[in-house]
């Protein structure tokens, strides 16, 4: 077997094709958009790049058949805040083979260590954890837009090449038809008209004043977090000029009290049922398919990717009196019927309290692996975030 770097045309349409050959007698996987998994390996698109590296290959029998793929990457912002500097690989697709999955590792790992890695999460994403992160274990059905799809015996090849579970990530499905606990919507609306508190969505026409927000919310509610890392501005306007193109102005939202931001929450359409019709393609062709079916509106579901309060403010209700707001946009969305809360951590209980508060149940988890370079280096699981208050509304309940 020969493992090749993706660098030219050829091994570029290698790459995207294994995961079609993989992939291609099973109905649940929605094949990506080639054009955003190229950005992810282009320093000209990817803001990551600015504090990091990234590479790709293929794997290829003696024959040229093209069996396996994987990304490696480094994000210098993040990479030394762990106990040991950690790397990532992702993008990873292969064949039900042992040795092929142990060689495509391998490459990952020495990529890594030569560069001063001791350890690899994967699978994910060289960018925000928001899209393309993690393992799929349990809910073998059509992923939500940026929701992991895998084949099951995936995770044995990652097991037994060493990878242990870091943390859990849990995805809750919540019908939206069904509504709300009365007294839910009771707390919701009594915090929501609050006088010193103001709830606005996104407005693309004045995208740098929600950036700065953004990070004012990001720094004090994640700072409690020990992997936490200072928020780069690059990135986040690479994310927001991801968001123009995936997301509805009224489906992000931001809380003020007396004008300072406390609450962020993000949710999108879920494109894949779009997407599945396009076969990854982004042609004229695909434009005007895309165009037409989002116009007969094919999208019944949507994924909150985030919801962040800083500290002082949580156990507040101000998570439900977002959704309160965010009901009034709904109603008027009436063929949305199905929110997908994904993901949140298994190191994130409070936010899993929340979920399930409001109808939402379990439906996926996938799983985030690390695999240290050292085997006799203690393994520690992701801690957990300290965040002991948990909203008024469990406490109502």
């Amino acid at each position: 077997m020969l493992v090749i770097e993706v660098k030219d045309i050829r091994t570029i349409k290698e790459f995207h094709g294994v995961a079609h050959e993989i992939y291609k007698d099973d109905p649940n996987w929605v094949p990506p958009i080639k054009a955003l998994e190229d950005a992810t390996f282009d320093p000209t698109k990817n803001a990551f790049f600015n504090h990091g590296e990234g590479t790709r290959w293929i794997l290829a029998t003696d024959s040229g058949k093209t069996i396996g793929r994987i990304g490696a990457f480094l994000n210098r912002n993040k990479a030394y805040s762990f106990q040991q500097p950690t790397g990532g690989c992702g993008f990873f697709e292969c064949i039900d083979d042992q040795e092929a999955a142990n060689l495509l590792f391998d490459t990952a790992k020495i990529w890594l260590a030569g560069r001063g890695m001791e350890a690899m999460d994967g699978p994910v994403n060289f960018g925000e954890n928001l899209l393309n992160w993690g393992l799929l274990a349990e809910g073998f059905m059509q992923q939500g837009f940026g929701m992991p799809y895998n084949k099951p015996y995936y995770l044995k090849l990652f097991e037994n090449y060493g990878f242990k579970i870091y943390f859990k990530q849990y995805s809750y499905h919540l019908n939206h038809k069904e509504p709300f606990p009365e007294r839910f919507w009771k707390i919701a609306e009594w915090v929501a008209k609050k006088p010193d508190f103001r709830f606005e969505h996104v407005r693309f026409d004045n995208i740098e004043k929600y950036i700065q927000d953004f990070v004012k919310i990001y720094e004090l509610a994640w700072a409690r977090h020990d992997n936490h890392q200072s928020v780069n501005l690059d990135d986040i306007r690479g994310m927001m000029k991801i968001a123009r193109l995936i997301a509805d102005e009224e489906f992000i939202w931001f809380a003020y009290y007396k004008d300072e931001p406390v609450l962020l929450f993000g949710m999108i359409p879920d494109w894949n049922q779009i997407l599945k019709k396009l076969n990854g393609e982004t042609n004229f062709w695909s434009l005007l398919k895309f165009i037409w079916y989002k116009k007969i509106r094919t999208i019944t579901r949507a994924r909150i990717l985030l919801m962040g309060v800083v500290p002082k403010f949580q156990g507040t209700g101000l998570e439900s009196a977002v959704f309160w707001h965010l009901d009034k946009v709904m109603q008027r969305k009436l063929w949305y019927e199905e929110v997908e809360l994904s993901w949140v951590g298994d190191f994130n209980p409070k936010m899993m309290a929340i979920y399930t508060s409001v109808g939402s149940v379990p439906a996926k988890t996938h799983y985030t692996m690390r695999y240290l370079f050292d085997p006799k280096a203690p393994f520690e699981r992701a801690p957990m975030l300290m965040n002991p208050n948990l909203s008024v509304l469990k406490k109502e309940n």
